[in-house]
């Protein structure tokens, strides 16, 4: 049962990897399997830093509206310059500078995340709406426009940004003091304070980078399109919270990583690919997707209370144990 629980999200993964070969005999071939990573790696780059800022519990909606500006941005830089790095260092920066207001307002502002990145959200949006004027602003610098497009030994590039990206931040959560102090501040805010951690640091870290990988994402999503887009990430919040909850991280904080971020964005990436070869309205693929979220949501539920139970009545035969080892020493003494 604890090896079901522990595993369960990459399970769901394997069940809707197997139903999807048998609904469609185009799955499982080497184009569409790289083109669903390819198509998931935005996602999934958002998806990493929207884990960081949830394990702290807090929340990052404006990572939608950050990916849109910052490609305006770089399409402005592109058509000023023509220079590829500093249209990269434009889009970094860009969702840096997002990421240090978030964290700002949230700690020293003592304002609750959820409003300020809903105001950031709007604000981003809006100027992006001015630097675009409302039209799609085109790119043609070839060297830019592989980074969407291109391949390194058969791999695309942004799949090959997304392995290294997850790799680096498995290793930060797991073996840095960083990573030790984000699960800490998100298990127990007060707690951590009190131990001596400075939990704004550690929550602006967050914020700070769930920028700077909105900022890469954008560059991979502004170079794919061929273009700056100013209804580029609409929605793609929603769908890098819920790659969050499907891979387990808790929403209260504390608990979760970036492995089954990963895995939770490949089962909504994989949901999409497979309702596309099924020639289903995409007016129903929303419903379908809904489902499968609250499912495996209800599904976690079900294992994190069967768990505790476990725990619970643990600890209880653990007590009586305890009550009477300490009875038979008063009677025998």
């Amino acid at each position: 049962m604890e090896l079901l629980r522990k595993y369960r999200t990459l399970l769901v993964l394997l069940i809707i990897i197997i139903f999807a070969s048998l609904l469609s005999s185009a799955f499982f071939t080497t184009t569409n399997l790289l083109n669903i990573a390819r198509q998931v790696s935005v996602t999934a780059i958002v998806a990493a830093g929207m884990t960081l800022v949830i394990l702290v519990a807090g929340i990052d909606l404006s990572v939608g509206s950050v990916l849109a500006i910052s490609g305006a941005v770089v399409s402005k830089v592109l058509s000023s310059t023509n220079n590829v790095v500093f249209a990269i260092f434009a889009s970094l920066f860009v969702g840096c500078i997002f990421g240090v207001i978030n964290g700002f307002l949230s700690t020293k502002g003592k304002m609750p995340s959820f409003i300020v990145t809903l105001a950031t959200m709007a604000a981003a949006r809006a100027l992006t709406l001015v630097f675009t004027g409302g039209y799609p602003l085109v790119i043609r610098n070839a060297s830019f426009l592989k980074i969407g497009n291109g391949y390194i030994l058969g791999i695309p590039i942004p799949v090959i940004l997304m392995i290294i990206i997850f790799a680096l931040l498995y290793v930060m959560l797991k073996h840095t003091k960083l990573g030790r102090y984000i699960y800490a501040v998100g298990g127990n805010e007060t707690a951590s304070r009190l131990t001596g951690i400075n939990t704004h640091r550690i929550i602006m870290a967050t914020f700070i980078l769930s920028g700077l990988f909105t900022g890469i994402a954008s560059l991979i999503y502004t170079a794919r399109l061929s273009s700056a887009q100013p209804s580029a990430g609409t929605g793609l919040e929603l769908d890098a919270i819920a790659a969050v909850i499907l891979g387990g991280t808790s929403l209260m904080g504390g608990q979760g990583g970036v492995v089954g971020t990963l895995i939770g964005a490949f089962i909504m990436g994989i949901l999409d690919n497979i309702l596309n070869l099924l020639d289903v309205n995409p007016y129903y693929q929303g419903l379908v997707k809904a489902l499968v979220i609250i499912l495996a949501v209800f599904a976690d539920n079900k294992f994190s209370s069967m768990a505790l139970s476990r725990y619970k009545s643990q600890s209880q035969i653990e007590q009586t144990n305890e009550i009477n080892e300490i009875q038979e020493v008063k009677v025998n003494g």
